[in-house]
């Protein structure tokens, strides 16, 4: 990139949300350019696995015909579990309205393709730099300053993330607060897809969604879910900040190990090989920590929203 380059918009952030603005502009015919600090768009992104038709149908039709998704989630299941007791309730799901649909995912490669279509719809994609500042003229956000290069554009998309660190320098939100967000840890475990469907009750494509309340956070405010993939799980715990590790309550990292050896969830797991772990904040006061979402040439999207 060069310093002499000037976008309509520049969006940072490659998660879904930044992915969709670009996509979003790009198809309008706008010049946009999308910058995403992991060295690909879902390298370092993080949620539990899920996401419903009814938010990405509105964006791209017909997007279940090459989105990258696991399994069509067909059972719902919730667990209320003690340490060494539970009980579970199941709802099955079969030829539902369209826009009730939802599915497993893998979020590295399902912004990925979002990106793909960004690009397609001509975004241009830059990856591996960090935006240090917003570019600021005549009181206004004019660009960005990343990597040393200045980039200017006629408005600045922030979509970085439930932190919003860019958001808070250019004074659209405060400081996150410890009971504004939660913390969530997930493993992808590795397992056949024939062993997933014998244990969950699936037929080919199918999928189940389990979230377990109780004993899976360790008395801190939150829980635990489970998402089942082609041929892997993706299991973890999420546990509200103000909560976590006071009062004598478990620490987050034993946390998704005390989940993964509940008696409840061991079977599911047995065999299986863990391939990936990651930690993420996500909101969780709602429209109690919504921040201004726009000023002069900057708007805040996705996590970063509230």
């Amino acid at each position: 990139m060069g310093s002499d380059e000037k976008f309509d918009a520049i969006v940072v952030g490659g998660g879904l949300a930044g992915c969709a603005a670009a996509y979003t502009l790009a198809k309008e015919g706008l010049e946009v350019a999308l910058i995403e600090r992991g060295q690909s768009c879902g390298a370092k992104n993080v949620t539990g696995g899920r996401i419903y038709a009814h938010s990405l149908d509105r964006l791209i039709p017909d997007f279940e015909t090459t989105a990258p998704l696991e399994r069509k989630i067909t059972k719902e299941r919730v667990m209320l579990a003690r340490a060494d007791d539970w009980t579970t309730i199941e709802y099955g799901r079969g030829e539902a309205d369209a826009n009730a649909a939802s599915y497993s995912v893998l979020r590295n490669k399902l912004d990925a393709w979002l990106a793909e279509r960004a690009e397609e719809a001509g975004a241009m994609t830059v990856c591996g730099i960090r935006v240090d500042k917003l570019l600021q003229k005549d009181g206004a956000v004019r660009g960005v300053v990343a990597d040393g290069d200045v980039l200017e554009a006629d408005c600045v998309i922030l979509a970085e993330g439930v932190n919003g660190l860019l958001a808070q320098k250019v004074g659209l939100k405060k400081e996150l607060m410890p009971h504004q967000a939660a913390v969530g840890v997930k493993e992808i475990i590795k397992l056949d897809e024939e062993t997933i469907n014998d244990r969950f009750g699936l037929e080919s494509g199918e999928g189940a969604a389990l979230l377990i309340a109780g004993d899976a956070s360790g008395g801190a405010e939150g829980g635990g879910f489970l998402y089942t993939n082609k041929d892997s799980i993706s299991i973890g715990t999420v546990a509200t900040l103000s909560h976590i590790g006071a009062g004598g309550r478990v620490k987050v990292p034993d946390m998704i190990d005390r989940l993964k050896e509940h008696p409840g969830i061991a079977p599911l797991l047995r065999g299986g090989e863990a391939r990936e772990y990651a930690a993420h904040l996500v909101p969780e006061a709602g429209a109690n920590m919504t921040p201004e979402l726009f000023w002069n040439g900057v708007l805040a999207c996705g996590d970063a929203a509230g």
